[in-house]
């Protein structure tokens, strides 16, 4: 028999704000159930609706600067005044089981997964349209005005580097882009250079 198994990878997801890259996140995972759902430490407080531990983990900016010197985090970045990082744990101990790992990140967390775990698959989410993503954010309500701007302001310099990416999906309509995604990961498991034999890798 053949060995169908394959290296646990990264999965990083990003887009400009109302993109929809949180929203197709958290359908990959309940689609597919060898992939882990990275959920990012953060000192913005929480949104309505948003949930401890599941949407966020929602930590003081005290608390993380201490994740920050006991080495706790695999990324981390600050964004619109506010910090986020990846906490390494949950991420080592998906690979461990065999799941590969899925995370909704700004550029910047992208660029320092693709540095510390190579073979991280990245992909930048669009929206169909510039006015179709004002509308989308100002439909969410959840930022004040200042915020807003901030967001359309960073919105240029996030489009230049889409050529960082592995790949683009368009997400027109939610559930084209979902199974855009899901073809994205079943290609890259297919990929010879991450059979299980291979040299495995070191968080470090």
């Amino acid at each position: 028999m053949w060995n169908r198994t394959h290296q646990p990878f990264m999965i990083v997801l990003s887009s400009p704000s109302g993109a929809g890259k949180t929203t197709i996140c958290r359908e990959i995972v309940k689609r597919d159930k060898k992939i882990f759902y990275s959920v990012s430490a953060t000192t913005r407080p929480p949104r309505k609706g948003e949930i401890n531990g599941k949407s966020y983990l929602f930590v003081s900016e005290t608390q993380f600067r201490q994740m920050i010197l006991r080495n706790e985090l695999l990324e981390y970045a600050e964004v619109y005044n506010h910090l986020y990082g990846t906490p390494k744990t949950p991420v080592i101990k998906a690979f461990r089981t065999g799941k590969d790992v899925i995370a909704d990140l700004d550029i910047q967390g992208m660029r320092s997964c693709k540095q510390k775990l190579p073979g991280t698959v990245s992909i930048f989410i669009l929206p169909p349209s510039i006015k179709e993503l004002q509308r989308r954010l100002a439909r969410r309500g959840t930022e004040k005005d200042e915020e807003l701007q901030q967001r359309r302001e960073a919105l240029e310099k996030e489009l230049a580097c889409i050529h960082e990416f592995d790949y683009l999906v368009i997400n027109d309509k939610l559930e084209k882009a979902i199974r855009d995604v899901l073809g994205i990961i079943r290609s890259e498991r297919l990929r010879t250079g991450r059979k299980i034999h291979h040299k495995k890798r070191r968080i470090e």
